[in-house]
């Protein structure tokens, strides 16, 4: 019987995280920040599979569909993105279900989004600040100024590494939120009786 669930959970893992991986190819960039911020929607499936299946399932389908991205279309942020696009991901779908689990209510669902939203943001801003900013500087050879100069073009307060991470980073996480909270609010009645038969 155990090993039956196990199965059945594993299997709806897998599938998630292939949506998610089809879902992370649509990507597209925000006027709010640097072009090489770009949104996609793939923690739809990420924060469904969170709900139905639990914060450890959430994990898993993050780093499934990340490592389905490498494989099937490589990388060209020298992994900096796909390790962003991970961290950020589970700040994001890892809180929001852990409130969830505990109460599967439809008010502690928007908690758990809204939650999940500002840890995302926090998450976003000290990992940009701290490790991926950095990163990117130094793998591709790219002076801090210049990649706060990409900011300064479209947000023209933007002079230092933390007015960038304040004003471009965070607004961006912030719309990412509210998109992926929507969707996943609006998707996951329809989509939940499936994941729990």
């Amino acid at each position: 019987m155990n090993q039956s669930i196990t199965t059945k959970q594993l299997t709806k893992i897998a599938i998630l995280s292939a949506v998610a991986f089809v879902l992370m190819l649509f990507e597209f960039p925000l006027p709010i920040a640097p072009s090489f911020y770009k949104l996609d929607i793939s923690e739809v499936a990420v924060l469904i599979g969170g709900f139905a299946l639990g914060p450890a399932a959430a994990v898993i389908i993050e780093a499934l569909k990340n490592v389905l991205n490498i494989l099937f279309t490589g990388t060209t942020t020298a992994y900096v993105g796909e390790l962003a696009n991970f961290l950020v991901g589970c700040a994001f779908a890892v809180p929001a279900a852990i409130l969830y689990k505990n109460n599967k209510t439809r008010k502690t669902a928007i908690m758990g989004l809204v939650l999940g939203s500002l840890c995302m943001i926090l998450a976003g801003a000290l990992i940009n600040y701290f490790i991926l900013l950095p990163m990117y500087s130094t793998l591709f050879h790219m002076p801090m100024e210049a990649i706060i100069g990409a900011g300064a073009a479209i947000v023209p307060a933007i002079n230092s590494k933390f007015t960038f991470v304040l004003l471009a980073t965070c607004p961006f996480n912030l719309v990412k939120g509210i998109i992926v909270s929507v969707l996943t609010f609006a998707l996951y009645k329809f989509i939940s009786p499936i994941l729990h038969r």
